[in-house]
């Protein structure tokens, strides 16, 4: 029985704490004078007070159920985007509500397209803001909601689970769920303060090291910089971005468990970190000998930091660039393209398919092969040291029969809409994997601004598609979800 009341007590809590995040973003507007503080303040204000008047109107001490848990979780991320974009469309720098939303979802889910021609031009505020998006959806605005809410209880495990990228694969690391939400946000906060102080060191300003951290950590790609990373000349730079983008596209749940037993053997423990670790390492060098071959870029070194850093860039999902990789001989560029299909581990910040399914599906369909020898074998998938149901195996083919299906219908709407067919298969792709950039005219020297009104709340879509795995959200289309039980 779903019980709107919890439903939306739920919600004006979550609107609640976005609004409250919104409220940082003001120092900088203040320090810099930038004439739209009272725009922060009033979306901050508007933000908070319906999340407590919503909390207050329908307060309830009913626990939340499975059925009012998905509801939760895909209602949550819409609602939040929606109040999100409130300091865009009150400033004026986003006027129109599809821009603002298409640039809130993007930054909630990590995707990091946008459709912000000169984002050099905005004042400092605002650019936190976009890039404090990436940052809260990077581990999870839900996850946030369980860290820091009382009483969570059994309701926490289902709002978990149905959020973290992966699914019913990732891995807890206590018991109780709000501890384990708030473990993995201080390890995220750790390795963000991190990333901070060495892009300080390296010749960032503070606000640049922040905003840059947000979207990193988050594999996010919002930048302060019209040429994204490719501003800084910087080595130092480029390479701590590539190494905590890499850090980021990694299972936190490991990060967590390395720093307990102390041990890096912990990464090398795990089957998914060792086939990603494996895609970035050949990836990277087949796209370094496609530029040595043509002859781009001077020296051995920035050969192979522009190949790691596209490579570990659109892999993660972060779609940063240093460079225009649609400008790179066919082999290097395919190598980029290829990586659009591949995404960070289970339980990173991540999105896209993840290395973690492919090799369960790997193991799966040798396991067939061989029943076609022996058709009376026993045989079970294993990962990670443990024994995956049948079930959970068919999960995972399902994820990917849907994953294709939605990237079919995005592809036929976006060609309905007037798009070429090359710049709609990248814009579906990046957009339902959360990636950013695509190639053609979504590629890294573009953005999404010229795309109309009804194909940014499409794209929007696809974002939230594939940051909450299809499954969150398409449940609640069923019919069997509404009846009453």
């Amino acid at each position: 029985m779903i019980r709107p009341a919890v439903i939306i007590s739920n919600l004006g809590l979550l609107i609640a704490i976005i609004g409250i995040a919104m409220l940082s973003c003001l120092p900088w507007s203040i320090i810099y004078n930038e004439g739209i503080t009272g725009s922060i303040l009033l979306a901050a204000a508007v933000t908070v007070a319906s999340g407590l008047l919503l909390k207050y109107l329908f307060a309830t001490k009913e626990s939340m159920n499975l059925k009012e848990s998905f509801a939760v979780v895909s209602l949550g991320w819409i609602i939040a985007s929606i109040f999100g974009a409130l300091p865009f469309l009150f400033s004026g720098y986003l006027p129109s509500f599809a821009d603002a939303f298409f640039e809130t979802v993007s930054g909630f889910t990590t995707t990091g397209a946008s459709v912000v021609k000169d984002v050099e031009a905005w004042p400092k505020g605002l650019m936190f803001w976009r890039c404090l998006t990436q940052w809260l959806g990077g581990m999870g605005i839900i996850a946030l909601f369980i860290a820091v809410a009382a009483g969570m209880g059994a309701r926490g495990n289902q709002l978990f689970k149905a959020e973290v990228p992966g699914g019913p694969i990732s891995d807890k690391i206590s018991p109780r769920i709000k501890e384990t939400a708030q473990k993995l946000w201080i390890t995220y906060i750790v390795l963000s303060a991190a990333c901070a102080v060495l892009l300080l060191i390296f010749g960032m300003d503070l606000f640049d090291a922040l905003c840059h951290t947000f979207a990193t950590l988050a594999t996010g790609g919002f930048s302060t910089k019209n040429s994204s990373i490719g501003y800084y000349s910087s080595p130092f730079i480029q390479w701590t971005i590539i190494i905590f983008m890499f850090i980021g596209g990694t299972n936190f749940t490991l990060h967590y468990l390395a720093y307990k037993e102390r041990s890096p053997l912990v990464y090398t423990r795990n089957p998914e970190f060792k086939l990603y670790a494996t895609i970035v390492i050949v990836a990277s060098l087949l796209a370094a000998l496609s530029l040595e071959a043509a002859g781009l870029f001077s020296g051995l070194e920035e050969k192979l930091r522009a190949a790691v850093f596209q490579v570990v860039s659109i892999m993660t999902t972060t779609g940063f660039a240093t460079a225009d990789y649609e400008r790179w001989p066919a082999m290097a560029a395919g190598v980029i393209f290829l990586m659009m299909f591949v995404g960070g581990c289970i339980g990173s910040t991540g999105g896209n398919i993840k290395p973690g399914r492919y090799l369960i599906m790997f193991h799966r369909g040798v396991i067939e092969l061989k029943k076609m020898i022996h058709p009376k074998a026993v045989l079970s998938v294993h990962f990670g040291g443990r024994v995956l149901g049948e079930e959970l195996v068919t999960n995972i083919a399902q994820f990917f029969f849907l994953y294709m299906m939605f990237l079919a219908l995005g592809i036929m709407a976006l060609c309905m809409l007037g798009l070429d067919v090359y710049s709609s298969l990248t814009a579906a792709v990046a957009c339902l994997g959360n990636i950013g950039p695509g190639f053609g005219l979504v590629g890294p020297a573009q953005n999404y601004s010229f795309i109309p009104d009804g194909g940014k709340y499409l794209l929007s879509m696809l974002m939230l598609v594939g940051r909450l795995e299809i499954f969150s959200i398409l449940i609640l289309l069923l019919p069997e979800y509404w009846k009453r039980q």
